[in-house]
C-alpha cells in the first residue's frame, strides 16, 4: 500500500514550509459590549430626564481605588502592577485558527517524514513565527524521547494554564469586591446623612450620594470586571486548544507516525467545525 504522503504529488513536502504569525487583533466584541452597555445606561439616565447629579468623586474613589486597595491584599504586588496589561490582553489578543495550525502541523510532518527531522532546522526562521511550535519542534530535532517531549510539553502547558487561571482570578476577584466597596460608601453615606437630620432640607440629597457608590460598584463589578474575567478565561482556553495542538502534533513525528494517523488525531482535539481533511 502505497504511502499518501508520497504517492501523491501535491503533498511533496520539498516545498517550504510556510507558518503563519498568530494574528494581534483588536477584541471589537469586548468594545462594542462595554460601549453599549455604558450607552444604554447613560440613555435610561438621560431619558430620565431628572436634575440628579450622577457623577460624584468621592464616591468613585471609594469604589475604584478601594477595589484596587482590597484586591492587593489578594496577591503581590507584582501580580496587581500587571493588571493593566491583563485587562489590555482581553482586548487586543493573539488569534491563530486551530484549523490553520492544524494544517500547518500535518505540513511539518509530512515534511519530517519524508526528509528526516533535520529537515526542520532549515525551516527554523518560520517555525520562530510561534514560539511554542518552534521549542517543541526543536526537540525533536534534537531527537529527544516521545516520552521526553509529550512530558516537556505537558508541563508548558500547564504553567500557561496556571498563569492564565492567575490572571482572570484577579479580575475575577476585583469583580466580587467592586460592589462590596459600593455597599459600604453608601453605609459611609448613610451615617453622615442621619447625623444631620436636623435638616430635613439636605437629606434628600445625602441620600442620592450615598446611593452612587452602590451604583458604581455595580457597574464595576457586573458591566466592566466580570465581563473582562469571563473573557480572559475564553481565551486561555483558546491558546490551550492551539498548544495541545503542537504537543500531539510533535509527539506523533517523535514517533515517526504516518501523518494520516496524525490528522485523525488533531481532528480528535478540534471542535466539528474546524475539522481539517488534508488527505483526499
Amino acid at each position: 500500500m502505497n504511502d499518501p504522503v508520497t504517492a501523491n504529488p501535491a503533498l511533496d513536502p520539498s516545498i517550504s514550509l510556510r507558518i503563519r504569525r498568530p494574528l494581534k487583533r483588536f477584541d471589537f466584541a469586548t468594545f462594542l459590549g462595554l460601549l453599549f452597555s455604558f450607552a444604554l445606561i447613560g440613555g435610561a439616565i438621560y431619558i430620565g430626564q431628572s436634575n440628579a447629579n450622577f457623577f460624584n468623586t468621592p464616591a468613585l474613589m471609594i469604589v475604584m481605588l478601594g477595589t484596587v486597595a482590597v484586591t492587593s491584599i489578594s496577591y503581590t504586588g507584582e501580580e496587581i502592577r500587571r493588571a493593566g496589561s491583563i485587562i489590555g490582553r482581553s482586548l487586543l489578543s493573539h488569534y491563530q485558527k486551530p484549523s490553520v495550525m492544524a494544517q500547518q502541523l500535518i505540513e511539518i510532518a509530512v515534511l519530517v517524514r519524508k526528509k528526516g527531522p533535520l529537515a526542520l532546522s532549515h525551516a527554523d526562521s518560520q517555525l520562530r513565527k510561534d514560539m511554542f511550535l518552534h521549542y517543541a519542534s526543536q526537540m525533536v530535532t534534537d531527537g529527544f524521547d516521545p516520552q521526553d517531549v509529550e512530558r516537556v510539553l505537558e508541563q508548558e502547558i500547564d504553567s500557561l494554564v496556571e498563569r492564565h487561571k492567575r490572571s482572570a482570578s484577579i479580575v475575577r476577584r476585583a469583580s466580587e469586591i467592586a460592589p462590596g466597596m459600593g455597599l459600604i460608601g453608601t453605609l459611609v453615606g448613610l451615617v453622615q446623612m442621619l447625623a444631620q437630620l436636623d435638616d430635613p432640607s439636605s437629606i434628600g440629597p445625602a441620600m442620592a450620594v450615598a446611593l452612587l457608590t452602590t451604583f458604581y460598584g455595580a457597574i464595576m463589578g457586573t458591566v466592566v470586571l466580570s465581563p473582562l474575567a469571563a473573557k480572559l478565561e475564553r481565551n486561555s482556553t483558546a491558546e490551550t486548544m492551539i498548544r495541545t495542538l503542537i504537543l500531539t502534533a510533535m509527539v506523533s513525528i517523535a514517533r515517526q507516525e504516518n501523518p494520516r494517523q496524525l490528522e485523525m488525531l488533531l481532528n480528535s482535539i478540534l471542535p466539528p467545525s474546524e475539522r481539517i481533511r488534508y488527505f483526499d
